[in-house]
C-alpha cells in the first residue's frame, strides 16, 4: 500500500534526516588491500570462478549482483542470504526468484582451496558482484573488504526490508534512506535491471492495470506471455531489458523514457516525479551512469557490515559454523 502523496513528501526527508544522525556505516574498517597478506589470491581466485560462471550462464551476472543486493537490504551486507534452512531469509517469500547461491559456493570452494578459513562469503558476495558486472561489460570499482559472516538470518526481516517491484517512488526513496543511500544511489542501482529477468507475478498488476504508464506494444506483447489468470505463466519470465538483456549498458534508462518500464518500480523512476531528471541524465551520459553505479556500489557495500571480532568465517556459505 503506497503513501498518499502528501505525506510521502514529508516522510522521506524525515527518513533522510533520521538516517544522517543515526546510520553510521564502518567504514573505517574496510579496505580495498585487506587480503593482500592473508590471502594474495583471494580477488584473482573469486574473478576466475565467477567468468567461469557468467561464461557458462549469462544470466548468472545479473544474479550474483542481485544476491549481493538482496544480502545487503537485510541485517547488512553480512551473507545472511546465504544461510539455508527453515526461517532463514533465503527461504523469505521476498527471496523467491533470487539465485546465484550456486556460484558463491564455487567460489567459496575455490578461495578455501588456496587460503582456508580466512575469506568471508560476504566478501566474496561483494567480489563476485563487481565481477559480474565487468564479467557483461559493466563498470568496475575496488571493493573494500572485511566483512565477517553473521551466524543467522531471519525470513521476516526479509519481508520488511527488501523494496518490492510494486514500490512507488516515495516507498522507493524511503526504502534506500533507510539504508543510508541517496536518491541518486537508488536510480542507479535500480540500472542494475539492464540484465536480467523478472518473473510474471512480478509485473502481472502493470500491464493489466489500465491506468498504468506504460506503451501499449509493449504491453500487449507481454500480455501473451503472461496471462491475466494467475497462477498461470506465474513463473514465466521477460528481460528487464527488452534490447540488450545479458549487456551492462545504459538501454534500462532510454526504455523509461518510452513507458517501457517492466516492473512498476522501474517505470516510478521516470513518471513525471523528482527522479527524471537522473534518468535523463543517464539517458544523455552512459559514462556517468557506470560511474555513478560504481560509487552505488561500494555505498551499498558498506551497510552494517560486521568487522573485527564480530561474527565469523564460514566454512560453508549455505551453514553457521
Amino acid at each position: 500500500m503506497g503513501y498518499p502523496k502528501s505525506i510521502g513528501t514529508i516522510l522521506v526527508p524525515i527518513v533522510v534526516l533520521l538516517v544522517s544522525i543515526n546510520y553510521m556505516p564502518c567504514k573505517a574498517q574496510l579496505s580495498t588491500t585487506f587480503y593482500d597478506n592473508t590471502c594474495p589470491t583471494a580477488l584473482t581466485t573469486i574473478r576466475d570462478s565467477v567468468r567461469s560462471a557468467v561464461s557458462s550462464n549469462r544470466r548468472m551476472a545479473a544474479l550474483l549482483i542481485r544476491l549481493h543486493f538482496h544480502d545487503c537490504f537485510v541485517q547488512g551486507c553480512d551473507a545472511s542470504i546465504l544461510l539455508d534452512g527453515t526461517g532463514s531469509e533465503r527461504r523469505s517469500l521476498a527471496n523467491d526468484g533470487v539465485g546465484g547461491y550456486e556460484a558463491i559456493d564455487d567460489a567459496k570452494a575455490a578461495v578455501e582451496s588456496v587460503c582456508p578459513g580466512v575469506v568471508s562469503c560476504a566478501d566474496i558476495l561483494a567480489v563476485a558482484a563487481r565481477d559480474a558486472s565487468v564479467a557483461v561489460n559493466g563498470p568496475s570499482w575496488a571493493v573494500r573488504l572485511g566483512r565477517r559472516d553473521s551466524s543467522d538470518s531471519n525470513a521476516a526481516e526479509a519481508g520488511t526490508d527488501l523494496p518490492r517491484g510494486n514500490n512507488n517512488l516515495n516507498e522507493l526513496i524511503a526504502s534506500f534512506a533507510r539504508k543510508g543511500l541517496s536518491v541518486r544511489d537508488m536510480v542507479a542501482l535500480s540500472g542494475s535491471h539492464t540484465i536480467g529477468q523478472a518473473r510474471c507475478v512480478t509485473f502481472r498488476a502493470r500491464i493489466y492495470d489500465n491506468n498504468s504508464n506504460i506503451d501499449p506494444t509493449f504491453r500487449d506483447n507481454l500480455r501473451r506471455n503472461c496471462p491475466q489468470a494467475a497462477p498461470n505463466g506465474n513463473n514465466n519470465s521477460e528481460p528487464l531489458d527488452l534490447q540488450t538483456p545479458n549487456t551492462f549498458d545504459n538501454n534500462y534508462f532510454l526504455n523509461l523514457r518510452v513507458s517501457r518500464g517492466l516492473l512498476t518500480s522501474d517505470q516510478e523512476l521516470f513518471n513525471g516525479g523528482s527522479t527524471d531528471s537522473i534518468v535523463t541524465e543517464y539517458v544523455d551520459n552512459p559514462s556517468l551512469f557506470d560511474s555513478d553505479f560504481a560509487t552505488a556500489m561500494v555505498n551499498m557495500g558498506d551497510i552494517d557490515p560486521l568487522t573485527g571480532t564480530s561474527g565469523t568465517i564460514r566454512t560453508l556459505c549455505s551453514t553457521a559454523n
